[in-house]
Parts: structure tokens; C-alpha cells; sequence
């Protein structure tokens, strides 16, 4: 039987984000803090307003060579020790609060070492607010006239928020308040909490003034650490148990339907000023994880994140209420982060938990790097690895804004002082790679088709209708009890009803008449009124009339000023490009002519080294004509002294053969003359005396002859003289050869064969195998004079060229010689006269090899 398959879970379809192609780098900003005394060494050093410079300090080598090597790093700008609170806001954050209220998403946070200042710049102090309090000071001001009342956005838990209406939020407010579990928002600025009363002087406080005046805006505020890589909330009350105290749950990450990451069940507080945002912020960063270490007092030993989120929903046709619809409210959000500060274990000298909290932190912060790696290597080469985003909670709660959820701007804070140095260069590092990434530009959100000006109408139509009361001695309030009573005054009085008799015909004809009476002052009034009424009609309509062709002109203006503004920064981009070109072409020039220089004194060297040379070849040439014209001398003296012992041996050999012939021919007289004796005698017939017998010459007689033939000087050797001293050969040592051996040489079966170790045997020589041995011999063959054949042991030095390649330089020729016994015996026996005489025969020569060696020259 077959068994079914388990069915699967279909895979949720990926996110597909609106195509984009204009993309902003990261900004990365740099502020350097001011030393903590005056006789600190200092290695930063602000060259320019968007260019540092690192010296290293002293004992510190910077590089092999043991030189000091200074680097500079350029950013998006830089802040110096005498930059305030407020021009770092106005610079850093005043931009996203903008894009903040025009439905933007954006985040900022601050990264540096430990002790850099990062707390400060993000919170600050009394007297000098930090980016936090300003942005909330800054969002509040510029919406604070346009708020909804408290409860009509509700969160609902995932992410998102949903509406009221205005009977729900009041009931909800009733119970709020009866639960007595909402903070009071003071009434001025002087009733403040004190560690927030003077962050910001009144007259520092700066506002958006293109907000959109037909939306209401709501603020919700949440406050979370990522402390070991869990995610706590910071703002969630948990019940106090003394005896049995409670660790704080950690908190886990979401995703919700338009695939934004969010912190599950973080408590969402609603502020409606800035002294309440500053109340529970407060309240959260007395909950935070800090600790003392040797490098900081207040060492923050987590990530903290605050997020400020900005609800906004259209107003309905009538400009009154809040519309209805749930897919009309914009939310955006700004996140502002405090990143703990990267820190050494060998410096803090951190134990227990302090050094677990360290790790952590620094495994953080180093899963961030990576991210930024790879995000520039798939932007820069078109790669498409996978983002390690899930590897630290950071990462993943603010990947969406890599993506191209809003704008990402980064603060890098320095410590300049020297213990720093290390640190500080990897941070640096860091802080470059960061600004070669792009972020996708958010888009603009659609906006609710309705007219425009609908609250400034509404409220227009109050305050008209309230100054025509009050022209007309009534109260501005429409819905005033006074107004009726007055109303009512102004009619005529009715007369007394009371009826005495029923035969009255009086009072009730007096009471008709004060009722018709009354009826028609009622009717003329309400005559008064419609013309009244469509009087003020016509008058709102020529007013809109005229407000929305103003609308309309400011619009078009505002447009053209925009069109101005953008040609202005692009000018002012270009301009700042051309500069870093500029300075970028001085540097390359610099370069160039240092370059030019050295090539010139390296061009004088060689033309020094060729005249030098020309002049060594000069001499060679002359000395080689000189050894020419000697050797030529040496030769033509050779060559006549040789002349001379050639013509002396062969007037020797002449007269040796001379004499054998006078010796053959004194043998055939002997031999005749015993002949003809023989015939004589026999011819006598009878025993006749014996005739003496020639005596033969004797060995002493014929000793004059031999040594007269042995006088002559024997032939002189062909073969060149063996130096005395033993000489071993070349091919013997342990140097390794080429053995070039053309495929056209024949195989000899000779005994003796000339074998070389450690060679590598080629047919035809190649420049791999000569870069591989110090020695080459080339085997040739060719074919004597007498028809044997010669082979030549051609031997030389490999040696490297200048240009890279190998060379070769003979130095000595090894010839060997193979004779036949045979073939020599029968050339001299043919070169004889025939006899067999033992003593002139020749003796055979036996085959040997005779190894003859000439350098050369």
C-alpha cells in the first residue's frame, strides 16, 4: 500500500517593493568630542568641514617600514568640539522629522567607541538638549494645532493602528481616567519635570510650516533595549514583588502584512506634548542597563531604541471630523538609536557579566559591519548574496530601512584622544564602507482625494457666524442658552390669558392678535435670516473663490521656489563635486610629477650605465682586433713552421722508401745470382765446386740504414696536449642539465656512451626547461673525412636575461672519435709495397674514444 505524501505549507510570496531607481547613499556624519584635559594627546585632527585626519601616537608604528602613516577619512560632514545641540540637530535629524511629518519612515543612530559621547548627542543635558528632545520639541510644535483628541487612533497590536469615533474615544478617555493610569500633560513649561525643564530655551524651539492643515496627527512614543540580544520594553509596568522579584519577559519581533518588522507586544504610549514624550522617556531610561567600567562611569551596556510613531488621517468633506476609513491613516515612524559603544576586554578589564555584556555588544556591532559588507558588495558588484540580517536582533528589527523604507542616517562620535587610536581606525573603516551604500528613496503616499482648505473653512464659517452675533448684540456662541432667552425677549409680550367669564369675547381676540402679531415678526425674522444666511453663503463662496486661486498662486509659487531650491543644491552638488575632482586631480598630478621625477633620475642612471658600457665595448672591440691581428700572426707562423715539418718528413719518407727499394733490389740480385748458379752446374754435368754464397748483409750492416730510416723525426700527435693536472669533467658535478638530443641523430652501439645525471633529455630546447637547470650540452653528430662518424658534446651555462628569458653561453666541446681496426690495417697495407716484412708492418690500433676539450675563447 502506498502511503500519501504529507502535504506541505505553501510559501508565503516575497514582498514586492515598489520598482525604484533613485537611490541615496547612507549619511554618515562624524563629531568629534573634546578632550577631557588639556595635556592629553590628541591624534584627530579636523582638516576640513567633511575631512579628519588620524595621526598615530607616539611609540605607535603604523607600518612595517616602522613609519608614522597618517590616514584621512571624508564624510557627509564633519562637527567639531565648538559645534552645538542645536546646528548638529539642524543639520542631522531637522531633515527626517520633516520627512517624518510628510509620512516618511526614517532612523538615526549614533555609533562610536565607548566614552565617544554617543548618550550625549542622542539625549544630551539641562541646557543642552540632544537630538531626542529636539525632535520631539520640533514634531509637537508643528503639529500641536492640529491634533486629535486622545484615543480616536488606537493601536491594534500589530503594527498598525486603527480609528475611533468621537463617542468611542470619550467613552475610552472616561475609563482612562477612572483607571487614573494616564499621565497629565502640564500646562506650561514651567511645571515640567526639572531634569527636562530647560533641555531647550524657548527661543531655540523651530517648527515645519508645510504641514498638511486638512489631517489630524496623532504621536504614540515606545521605548525598548536590546540588552544580550534580547529585546525588552522599557515602558511596560511589571507588578513589583519584593519577595519574589521578576526578570522583565523579553519581547520577540514580528513581521506584519506589509512586511515591516515591529516588536510584538511593546507598549505604545499617546503624547499630546513635549513634556509628556520627555515624562515617559524619562521613565524608560531609568529602567536601562548601565554600569561602571574603567573607560566610562555611565557605560550604556545596551541598544537602546526609541521609536517615535506618527499616526495621520484625513478630515472628512465638512473639515469637522476625522474620516472614517482605516486605509487612509498614514503611519510613519522615526528610530532613534543609542548603539552601545564597541570596547576591548584588555582595557575595560571587564569580569562576570560585564564581559559576557561585552561580547555581546561587540557581536552585535560586528553582525552590523557585516550586513553594510555585503550590501555594498551586491550593490557595487551585482552579486546577490544573502543579507545576515536574522544574525543579531539589531539587524533584524531595522533591516526594512536598508531595504528602502526611509532614510538611514548615521552619527559617528570620536574620542580624540590617543588610547583610543585603534578603535577609532576601525570605526573610521567602518564608517566609510557605510557610505558607499545606497538606500532605495521612499516614495510619496497618495493623498485622500478631497478639496483642500477644508479645516481652514470650517473654522472660517465658526468665526463669520460668530462676529455676526456679536454685530448683532447676541453672543458669539450660536448654541448659547442666552441667545434663545434674548430671542424670545425680543418679542411682543402676550397678554394676560386668564379667562373670568365664559361670555369674555375679549381676551381671546387680543390673544390671536399678539399670536399673529408674533407669527409675523417670527416670519420676518426667518426672512432676514435666509437672506442673511445666503448673503454670508455667497460671500464664503467668493472668499473660497479667492483663498483657492491664492492656494492655487502660492502652490505654483512654492513649486517654482522648490524648482529653484533643487537647481541650487544640484548646483551646489556639482559644485562640491568639481571640488573633489579638483583636489582629486591635484593629488594624481602630485603623484604624477614625483613619478616624472623618479622615471627621469632613473633615465639619467641608464643613459650612465649605456655610455659606460658603449666605452667597456669599445674596448672589447679594439682588444678583440688586437687578439684577431695576433692570432692571425700566431696562424701564418704555424702554418709556415708546419710547411717546413711537412716537407722535412716527406724527404724522410722519400728516402726510407729509397732505401726498402734498394733493399728489395739487392735481394733479387742475391736470389738471381743463386739461380743462375744452379743452371750453371747442372749444366756441367759432374760435381763442380760450389761458388761462395753472397753473404747476406748483416743486421750491423743494415743497423745504418734502419737508423738512418728511424732518423727522421716521427710524425708529431694530431690530437692537442692533455694538461698534466687532472681535470674531471663538467657533467660529472651535481648540476642539473638540459640534454638536448635532436630526434636526427643515430644510436651508436658503442661501449663507452656519454650519460649525464640529473638531466632532463629534450629534442628541442624550451625556455621552461632552462629556467629549471644551470647546465646545457647539445649532442651533434657529423661525418668525418675517412667516413667514421664524430660526435661533438657541446657544453654551456644557463643564465636568466634581463628581460625575463634564459640564455645560454658556450664554453667547451667534447669530440667523440670511434675508429675500425680494420679499415686502418688495410689503408696502410694498400699504401705499402706488398711484402710481408714483419718489421715495416704497421701495427693495428685498438678502438678507443679520445675526449678532446677546447674553450672557448
Amino acid at each position: 500500500m502506498q502511503r500519501q505524501g504529507k502535504a506541505k505549507t505553501p510559501r508565503r510570496p516575497g514582498h514586492k517593493k515598489t520598482s525604484n531607481t533613485e537611490k541615496d547613499p547612507v549619511g554618515v556624519y562624524c563629531r568629534i568630542r573634546p578632550l577631557g584635559a588639556d595635556d592629553e594627546e590628541c591624534c584627530v585632527e579636523m582638516i576640513s568641514n567633511t575631512t579628519i585626519q588620524l595621526h598615530p601616537p607616539d611609540g605607535l608604528k603604523a607600518n612595517r617600514n616602522g613609519d608614522f602613516k597618517e590616514t584621512q577619512y571624508s564624510f557627509k560632514k564633519v562637527f567639531g568640539i565648538q559645534t552645538t545641540q542645536k546646528e548638529l540637530f539642524e543639520d542631522v535629524a531637522k531633515p527626517l522629522i520633516e520627512d517624518l511629518i510628510q509620512c516618511k519612515n526614517g532612523l538615526l543612530f549614533t555609533y562610536g567607541v565607548t566614552g565617544s559621547g554617543k548618550t550625549f548627542t542622542m539625549t544630551g543635558s539641562p541646557g543642552q538638549g540632544g537630538l531626542l528632545p529636539r525632535s520631539l520639541d520640533m514634531l509637537f510644535n508643528s503639529i500641536s494645532p492640529y491634533q486629535a483628541k486622545r484615543y480616536v487612533f488606537k493601536p491594534d497590536d500589530k503594527n498598525g493602528l486603527e480609528i475611533q469615533s468621537q463617542v468611542d474615544a470619550l467613552l475610552e478617555r472616561q475609563k482612562r481616567e477612572n483607571m487614573q493610569s494616564v499621565p497629565k500633560t502640564p500646562v506650561s513649561r514651567q511645571k515640567a519635570d526639572p531634569e527636562f525643564a530647560d533641555m531647550i530655551s524657548p527661543e531655540q524651539a523651530c517648527k515645519y510650516d508645510s504641514v498638511d492643515e486638512d489631517s489630524s496627527y496623532s504621536v504614540f512614543v515606545s521605548y525598548i533595549e536590546i540588552y544580550n540580544n534580547y529585546i525588552y520594553d522599557l515602558l511596560e509596568d511589571a507588578p513589583f514583588d519584593p519577595i519574589r522579584p521578576k526578570t522583565p519577559q523579553s519581547k520577540i519581533l514580528r513581521e506584519d502584512q506589509n512586511h515591516n518588522m515591529y516588536v510584538a507586544g511593546c507598549v505604545e504610549v499617546e503624547v499630546k506634548s513635549t513634556e509628556e514624550a520627555f515624562e515617559v522617556f524619562w521613565k524608560g531610561q531609568k529602567k536601562r542597563r548601565i554600569a561602571n567600567t574603567q573607560l566610562n562611569r555611565e557605560s550604556s551596556r545596551s541598544h537602546s531604541v526609541f521609536i517615535v510613531k506618527l499616526a495621520q488621517a484625513p478630515l472628512d468633506a465638512d473639515g469637522d471630523h476625522i474620516l472614517q476609513d482605516k486605509n487612509q491613516v498614514n503611519v510613519s515612524q522615526l528610530c532613534l538609536v543609542d548603539l552601545a559603544g564597541s570596547e576591548r576586554t584588555s582595557r575595560t578589564r571587564a569580569e562576570g557579566n560585564r564581559l559576557r555584556e561585552a561580547g555581546n555588544i561587540n557581536q552585535s556591532l560586528m553582525t552590523l559591519r557585516t550586513c553594510i559588507e555585503v550590501l555594498r558588495e551586491n550593490q557595487m558588484c551585482g552579486t546577490n548574496k544573502m543579507v545576515p540580517y536574522r544574525d543579531s536582533k539589531v539587524t533584524h528589527l531595522f533591516k526594512n530601512y536598508f531595504d528602502g523604507e526611509g532614510k538611514v542616517r548615521m552619527i559617528v562620535c570620536v574620542n580624540p584622544k590617543a588610547d583610543d587610536y585603534d578603535e577609532t581606525m576601525l570605526v573610521m573603516r567602518f564608517a566609510e564602507m557605510t557610505q558607499e551604500v545606497e538606500v532605495a528613496r521612499p516614495v510619496d503616499r497618495a493623498i485622500y482625494a478631497l478639496p483642500a482648505g477644508r479645516r481652514h473653512r470650517n473654522q472660517a464659517f465658526k468665526e463669520e457666524l460668530s462676529r455676526r452675533l456679536e454685530e448683532r448684540g447676541g453672543p458669539s456662541n450660536p448654541d448659547d442658552p442666552e441667545l434663545m432667552n434674548q430671542l424670545i425677549d425680543s418679542l411682543p409680550a402676550l397678554p394676560a390669558c386668564e379667562l373670568l367669564d365664559a361670555t369674555d369675547d375679549q381676551t381671546l381676540p387680543r390673544l390671536v392678535e399678539v399670536l399673529e402679531r408674533r407669527h409675523r415678526i417670527r416670519q420676518m425674522m426667518t426672512k432676514q435670516f435666509s437672506k442673511a444666511a445666503i448673503t454670508l453663503k455667497s460671500m464664503l463662496q467668493d472668499f473660497d473663490s479667492n483663498f483657492s486661486a491664492k492656494e492655487n498662486f502660492i502652490h505654483d509659487q512654492r513649486g517654482k521656489l522648490g524648482e529653484k531650491d533643487k537647481v541650487i543644491s544640484s548646483q551646489k552638488t556639482e559644485l562640491e563635486r568639481l571640488e573633489n575632482k579638483s583636489k582629486t586631480l591635484e593629488y594624481k598630478i602630485d603623484i604624477l610629477q614625483k613619478t616624472t621625477n623618479i622615471y627621469e633620475e632613473d633615465k639619467r642612471s641608464l643613459q650612465q650605465e649605456l655610455e659606460t658600457r658603449e666605452q667597456r665595448l669599445h674596448r672589447e672591440l679594439s682588444e678583440r682586433k688586437r687578439m684577431e691581428q695576433r692570432m692571425q700572426g700566431m696562424v701564418a707562423d704555424t702554418k709556415h713552421k708546419w710547411e717546413k715539418e711537412c716537407e722535412r718528413r716527406v724527404n724522410a719518407k722519400q728516402l726510407e722508401m729509397q732505401n726498402q727499394l734498394w733493399v728489395k733490389d739487392e735481394k733479387l740480385k742475391q736470389l738471381k745470382a743463386i739461380v743462375t748458379e744452379s743452371s750453371s752446374g747442372s749444366a756441367g754435368g759432374g760435381p763442380t765446386e760450389r761458388p761462395d754464397k753472397p753473404q747476406r748483409p748483416s743486421r750491423e750492416k743494415d743497423r745504418p740504414a734502419t737508423q738512418k730510416r728511424s732518423a727522421s723525426p716521427s710524425p708529431m700527435p694530431t690530437a692537442p696536449p692533455v694538461h698534466q693536472r687532472h681535470r674531471r669533467s663538467h657533467s660529472t658535478g651535481g648540476e642539473k642539465w638540459v640534454d638536448h638530443t635532436p630526434s636526427t641523430n643515430l644510436e651508436l652501439d658503442t661501449v663507452m656512451q656519454p650519460i649525464i645525471p640529473n638531466a632532463i633529455k629534450v629534442s628541442a630546447p624550451s625556455e621552461k626547461a632552462l629556467a629549471k637547470c644551470h647546465k646545457y650540452v647539445l649532442t651533434h653528430q657529423e661525418l668525418a673525412s675517412d667516413g667514421e662518424i664524430h660526435t661533438k658534446l657541446i657544453k654551456g651555462d644557463v643564465f636568466k636575461t634581463r628581460g625575463g628569458g634564459q640564455a645560454v653561453q658556450f664554453t667547451d666541446i667534447e669530440t667523440l672519435k670511434q675508429e675500425c681496426p680494420t679499415a686502418s690495417s688495410s689503408r696502410k697495407r694498400r699504401s705499402g709495397s706488398g711484402t710481408d716484412d714483419q718489421e715495416n708492418r704497421v701495427p693495428a690500433a685498438s678502438s678507443s674514444h679520445v675526449y678532446q676539450k677546447r674553450r672557448k675563447p
